[in-house]
């Protein structure tokens, strides 16, 4: 996340899957179109601004998890909504540091548009200084470091305290510098929030 670092580690088992894919397909070109019936209405968004293979787009990938599974391959930085058929819909995701990043299976616990934020009270006993000016919460709204949706995962029937949600900050996506959650464009995590119910299974692939 943007304004914090998250200090916790997920200790969920490493998951070695036999997932892999090929290039990209079907690319959804009017994906980053302006939504102006939001909330918190998005403007268009640049192309230029977004690397070809993180652009949002249907991809053959070959799986053992079934239809309706969110898998992310941290590695790789994308992130799988599986279609069935050796196809699904790729997303490009900013992953978590090195030691931070959860791992293995959980599933969709609830789901939130624009969502307000709080640091956790690890986060306020790791880095004071700079989660203590937010212990009161943020808003939702363009600045909040969740972007404009938030899916929690859950495991055991608990929340894990990690998040597929949105960014404020478009560049990071591609990139292993969040605070352990996977964020993703605004645009996407609005098509995938509408995708997904709430008990979609998730699993994250380490490398």
């Amino acid at each position: 996340m943007s304004l914090t670092r998250r200090g916790f580690l997920i200790g969920l088992p490493l998951l070695v899957g036999a997932c892999t894919s090929t290039r990209s397909t079907n690319t959804y070109i009017n994906a980053y179109a302006a939504v102006p019936d939001d909330r918190f209405p998005l403007p268009a968004m640049s192309l230029n601004r977004i690397d070809p293979e993180l652009r949002r787009q249907e991809v053959h990938y070959e799986t053992d998890h079934p239809k309706g599974t969110i898998v992310v391959d941290t590695a790789n930085k994308f992130l799988y909504w599986t279609l069935g058929n050796d196809r699904a819909i790729r997303y490009g995701v900013g992953v978590g540091r090195q030691g931070l990043a959860f791992r293995g299976r959980g599933y969709i616990g609830r789901k939130a548009k624009w969502p307000s934020w709080t640091p956790t009270a690890n986060m306020l006993r790791t880095n004071p200084e700079a989660n203590m000016p937010y212990r009161n919460g943020v808003p939702g709204g363009p600045n909040n470091p969740l972007g404009a949706r938030a899916l929690y995962l859950y495991r055991g029937g608990s929340d894990t305290m990690f998040r597929i949600h949105g960014t404020n900050q478009p560049r990071s996506i591609g990139l292993a510098m969040s605070s352990g959650c996977i964020r993703m464009l605004n645009h996407d995590v609005i098509d995938l929030y509408e995708r997904v119910p709430t008990g979609t299974r998730v699993v994250v692939i380490q490398a």
